[in-house]
């Protein structure tokens, strides 16, 4: 008789539109809900992910409401990816410490401790890993007996076709377990020609008939003749004079060089961000079509499926809600390389657990694991 796979169950905190529940999906592990305040969230994860999503603050939600979301005798995990606003490059050293966003890590602690699943993971971005809040995140972790590991991921390596750093924590109570590495060589990182060349040209403003999220915004007479004047890879600095703006004649405006540029074809994109439907607010502009890119575009760059549903049926296509949800998402490719590591370490120690003495029978490998087995000998 073939072993048994064991069951992995995972509840999703800050969930979104699904990008880390998707990967994890699809890499083997059950989705048990997703907590998520934003009710724009609610119909993209249970389309796609088909798992219950539950609007609820994630401070008002108990340590017993939580473990009585997985099903009895998985192998529990914990994903709590806070929102990373307040920790982003992109704040540019502004003190973020007073805003809401802030200690919602504390509130991860706070259900780790009263829930102890034996599996916790966290996707942020890099710049999270050194301030004293997550310092203390990790310590609480390995205080209660989880073994820890986090790392700055590029995402290409992972097959995410954007040139995004995220970084990723595991932890888990059952043994020794690591951060996934990727398993793409520079020579094969995935392109914006590959992820997007074959999608239907578009003018700008328009959309396409057959897929009301490849929508182009509209650009004012100004900017399409900018963007006519870019070049792949380019900067302002292509442009002529009058159509360069005034931020960029001033010496504090001259080094920003990335925006109101076009991507490059036989490179990954850079960072989706939330504005990526917006051709000034970074290099999101296409690199041939003289508009930036569409909201599926953003999303398959994201490394969403082509046809992940984001909008309900009869709902408007709005740029700004949508461009949030998938700027702010976690890459599906980069979660599924995540979920993976967590099925082959569960498997690993499953498979290291041996009898007591000779003709004993094998313990049944289940969540009381931690209580019924040393870590030390846990560990493959």
């Amino acid at each position: 008789m073939a072993p048994r796979t064991v069951k992995i169950s995972a509840v999703d905190l800050f969930c979104g539109v699904g990008g880390l529940s998707y990967g994890l999906k699809k890499a083997g592990v059950g989705i048990a809900a997703g907590f998520d305040i934003d009710p724009a969230c609610e119909y993209p994860y249970q389309a796609n992910v088909r798992a219950p999503f539950r609007k609820k603050d994630v401070r008002d939600l108990d340590a017993d409401e939580l473990s009585a979301m997985w099903p009895k005798g998985a192998i529990r995990v914990l994903a709590g990816c806070a929102p990373c606003q307040p920790f982003s490059s992109y704040r540019r050293g502004t003190d973020t410490s007073q805003e809401a966003q802030w200690p919602l890590i504390d509130e991860v602690s706070r259900l780790v401790q009263g829930a102890m699943p034996e599996i916790v993971t966290m996707e942020n971005v890099p710049r999270i890993g050194s301030t004293p809040i997550f310092q203390t995140f990790v310590a609480k972790l390995e205080e209660l007996g989880y073994r820890v590991r986090y790392e700055s991921c590029y995402c290409p390596a992972y097959g995410v076709p954007q040139q995004r750093r995220r970084m990723v924590l595991v932890a888990s109570l059952l043994g020794e377990i690591r951060v996934p590495k990727g398993g793409v060589g520079v020579a094969d990182y995935p392109t914006v020609e590959q992820a997007i060349g074959g999608l239907p040209p578009l003018r700008h403003g328009e959309t396409d008939p057959a897929d009301r999220l490849h929508k182009s915004r509209s650009l004012t007479p100004i900017n399409l003749e900018r963007i006519k004047s870019s070049k792949p890879g380019g900067t302002w600095e292509d442009w002529q004079e009058e159509l360069r703006a005034p931020c960029h004649r001033r010496s504090s405006g001259s080094t920003f060089r990335n925006v109101y540029a076009r991507m490059v074809w036989n490179e990954p994109s850079p960072t989706i961000t939330t504005l990526s439907y917006n051709f000034g607010a970074g290099r999101f502009g296409h690199p041939e079509q003289d508009r930036a890119v569409s909201l599926r575009e953003a999303a398959i760059l994201q490394s969403f499926p082509p046809d992940y549903e984001f909008v309900a049926p009869g709902n408007p296509v709005q740029f700004a809600p949508l461009g949030r949800l998938i700027g702010n998402a976690v890459p599906p490719k980069l979660a599924q390389a995540v979920g993976a590591a967590i099925v082959q370490h569960v498997e690993t120690v499953k498979a290291s657990i041996r009898p007591t003495r000779r003709g004993a029978k094998s313990r049944p490998f289940s969540a009381n694991v931690p209580s019924s087995v040393p870590v030390s000998t846990a560990v493959a």
